[in-house]
């Protein structure tokens, strides 16, 4: 007879690992499920790193959950250290700072100074003087409001999805890699997941399925739309942007868009990316992962007016997918017909750095029903009382 798990977990990309990790810490016998190899590039959670930061202009009551997501970094960090001998290659989280620029009434810098002064949050006010010599590099545009996280930095994201799946494993949960989901069923105590090469049983179900999750949560007619994203590598010679000489991340509100980036990590090149804007994506397995003009046509203009030192043809490019909803805030619950079932959805291209605190919270709602965590902002229940 095959095995039965206390639960199972189908997808473990960012959430999907951080979820397997925190329900396996709990002795609990655990099936993680992926068509895909664990931190591979066919999702959502690859291209090296991801933004982190605590000041959210998204939504204030994502402060919390940052915070938290913050403790849980550090813990899951000193764990794999000791997994790992402690060596440099495998830091996940560095706190290098973030700053944000943007015009002084806009969406951005409101929101971060709001967020921050309502969770007692430090940040500075930089002045375009002290720009110049605290970002040289940059060419911010005259009028803009500058403002500086130093608690901010970036995620290692493959290396983080890797920890979480390495670290699940130490206490004893299974993954299950290249196996597609065929179907699910749930009763009232239990669940069958049947895949491709196999069957199996729980007493519970939680879906992380990232791009797919509209497939995966078909009768639940969630508002989702995936957009296909872009990153892109651009090479410079200016040292400014170097990581080892004390540079940050960025974030921009220009007029024709938000564009994010890093710092030069391999004193070759800096990562960068649009935030809005993207292409629907129809079908998440045959993502296009070429490289076209209109990828690029934002960037380009944004290298040419704020980064000129940077080459304006990029050297590297990478795919990714955002999950969106109607007002790009995340989707968790518990599945209105199985009580036994619940799911994370929806992260709308800002929730990796979440991913250790939802896995938490997750793996609470599968455990005992509810989460101490603030999440009842992310309910879908939002979307029939519009």
């Amino acid at each position: 007879m095959a095995e039965s798990y206390d639960c199972i977990v189908l997808g473990v990309g960012g959430f999907g690992s951080s979820t397997v990790y925190h329900l396996a810490k709990r002795d609990l016998r655990v099936l993680g499920i992926d068509q895909f190899p664990l931190a591979h590039d066919r999702g959502s959670s690859h291209g090296d790193t991801r933004i982190i930061r605590k000041a959210y202009f998204e939504h204030p009551a994502y402060v919390p959950l940052l915070q938290r997501a913050y403790q849980l970094w550090d813990e899951v960090q000193s764990e794999y250290a000791d997994l790992t001998a402690n060596s440099a290659e495998h830091l996940l989280l560095n706190r290098c700072g973030v700053f944000s620029a943007g015009p002084h009434n806009g969406i951005v810098v409101n929101g971060i100074r709001q967020a921050a002064k309502q969770h007692a949050l430090a940040y500075e006010d930089i002045s375009a003087s002290d720009a110049k010599d605290r970002f040289p590099g940059y060419q911010i545009p005259e009028g803009f409001d500058i403002v500086f996280e130093s608690e901010a930095g970036y995620l290692h994201v493959e290396r983080c999805v890797s920890a979480f799946g390495q670290l699940a494993q130490q206490h004893g949960a299974t993954l299950k890699t290249n196996e597609q989901v065929i179907g699910w069923s749930s009763t009232s105590n239990a669940v069958e997941v049947k895949t491709d090469n196999d069957t199996y049983h729980a007493d519970s179900l939680i879906i992380t399925a990232g791009a797919w999750s509209d497939q995966i949560l078909d009768r639940l007619n969630l508002p989702l739309t995936v957009l296909r994203k872009v990153l892109l590598w651009h090479q410079t010679a200016d040292r400014s942007f170097d990581v080892d000489a004390g540079r940050g991340g960025f974030f921009f509100d220009m007029p024709y868009g938000r564009f994010y980036g890093f710092p030069c990590l391999d004193g070759r090149t800096v990562k960068l990316a649009e935030h809005s804007g993207g292409e629907t994506v129809h079908d998440p397995l045959n993502l296009d992962r070429s490289l076209k003009p209109s990828d690029t046509a934002n960037v380009r203009k944004f290298l040419s007016e704020v980064m000129p030192n940077l080459d304006i043809e990029p050297s590297r490019h990478v795919v990714c997918m955002y999950t969106m909803t109607p007002d790009e805030n995340f989707i968790i619950d518990r599945h209105p017909e199985f009580a036994n079932v619940c799911y994370g959805a929806g992260f709308s291209g800002h929730g990796f750095k979440f991913t250790s605190s939802i896995g938490e919270a997750l793996a609470d709602i599968a455990t005992t029903g509810s989460s101490a965590l603030p999440i009842e902002f992310l309910s879908p229940r939002r979307f029939l009382q519009a």
